[in-house]
């Protein structure tokens, strides 16, 4: 079977029931939120709470040469300043890593670096009871992961740190119950699936490398942009020592084996990402929540590629509006809702987190398919 089109192994006693898919919400009108067809049993053979898959263990595979790396910028950094600390930093560093699974410094990454916040009572428990679905269907405890709220414009949630599930507010606004239960069995799939911590540690173990090779970069930047024939000439000499010694590591040293990986780590990282979105599409299909997971993936296409009218000039100091009210778009004479952002040539697009949304959805079908020649089998 094909990586890509991975299912979970779903009990044979409880084929999987299609998912209510009501019509496309409408911006500013209200969504009828429950329509999410309970399931009072699991859909899972065997409860996995956290673990990791083979896009996980790849991922953290591909990155390892940019963490030896790493590993010696912080090694020569803190040897520059003491010998001692050449010792000490290196292993401080390396034990770091573990740190961001702990309850408190996730929570601070949420807030600080993804703007993520607590839900308000009214938000909770509406996402209790989706939660609480999704779960069950899954066969993992309620308690191990946490809901966030993202404030966002998008339909769309995202897994962060280890223990981390947010979902935007927008979505919480828009999408009704079964699609907001689709993208948290998303998620869900990422965690159980280790993408999201396996990533996590990838890049923060490859941090310092990166900002060495950007600090690099920039200095060469700098010295060429003098335009003075001494700045020119340490920018022509630091270039030629940094050709040499990878042409002598690489060729000559026969070190190929590192430089590859790490050259063609940028491409690996993005396959690799495509391939856990697939494996996450899967884990929802077979949590029963692929109709719904399609539907959201069909609306995100086709936010990121309709055209939407220009508005008609209006007189100074009058909110932009739409020329004529149709369906899909508030009256005319209403500004447009907080939701769309302007992305230039008169489009106005719900800008998604999740790439490649046609073929995820494509890979959607493809899985729903084999579902059902499974149960008809």
């Amino acid at each position: 079977m094909p990586v890509d089109a991975y299912v979970p192994t779903a009990a044979a006693e409880q084929p999987p029931s299609p998912t209510p898919t009501p019509p496309p919400p409408v911006p500013g009108l209200v969504v009828s939120h429950d329509d999410l067809a309970l399931d009072h049993g699991r859909r899972m053979v065997k409860a996995v709470q956290r673990g990791i898959d083979g896009a996980a263990l790849s991922h953290l595979l591909v990155t390892l040469p940019i963490g030896l790396i790493s590993l010696g910028v912080v090694t020569f950094l803190s040897a520059l300043v003491n010998p001692v600390l050449a010792v000490v930093v290196p292993v401080v560093w390396l034990l770091s890593g573990p740190l961001v699974f702990h309850r408190k410094v996730e929570s601070a990454i949420a807030r600080r670096l993804f703007g993520m916040r607590r839900p308000t009572p009214e938000e909770a428990r509406r996402l209790d009871v989706v939660w609480e679905q999704v779960t069950r269907r899954a066969g993992v405890d309620q308690e191990t992961y946490e809901l966030w709220i993202q404030e966002r414009t998008e339909l769309n949630a995202t897994a962060a740190a280890g223990h981390i599930v947010a979902v935007t507010r927008h979505a919480m606004e828009r999408l009704p119950n079964s699609r907001l239960g689709a993208v948290l069995a998303h998620e869900l799939g990422h965690h159980v699936g280790g993408h999201t911590w396996a990533a996590m540690l990838a890049d923060w173990y490859a941090l310092p490398a990166r900002a060495a090779g950007r600090g690099i970069l920039a200095l060469l930047f700098l010295l060429f942009r003098t335009r003075h024939w001494a700045g020119v000439a340490c920018g022509g000499c630091l270039s030629l020592m940094i050709v040499q010694f990878l042409f002598v590591f690489t060729f000559v040293e026969g070190h190929w084996w590192f430089v590859l990986p790490v050259a063609a780590g940028p491409l690996l990282i993005a396959w690799l990402h495509r391939r856990a979105e697939f494996r996450a599409d899967a884990y929802a299909v077979g949590l029963g929540f692929g109709q719904a997971l399609e539907t959201v993936l069909m609306a995100e296409a086709q936010a990121t590629a309709t055209p939407v009218p220009k508005p008609m000039p209006l007189p100074p100091g009058m909110p932009p509006a739409y020329p004529q009210p149709s369906p899909g778009q508030p009256p005319a004479g209403q500004p447009y809702p907080e939701s769309w952002k302007a992305a230039g040539s008169g489009r106005l697009v719900a800008r998604a987190a999740h790439t490649n949304t046609e073929t995820r959805l494509r890979n959607v079908r493809l899985v729903m398919s084999q579902q059902i020649q499974r149960s008809a089998s």
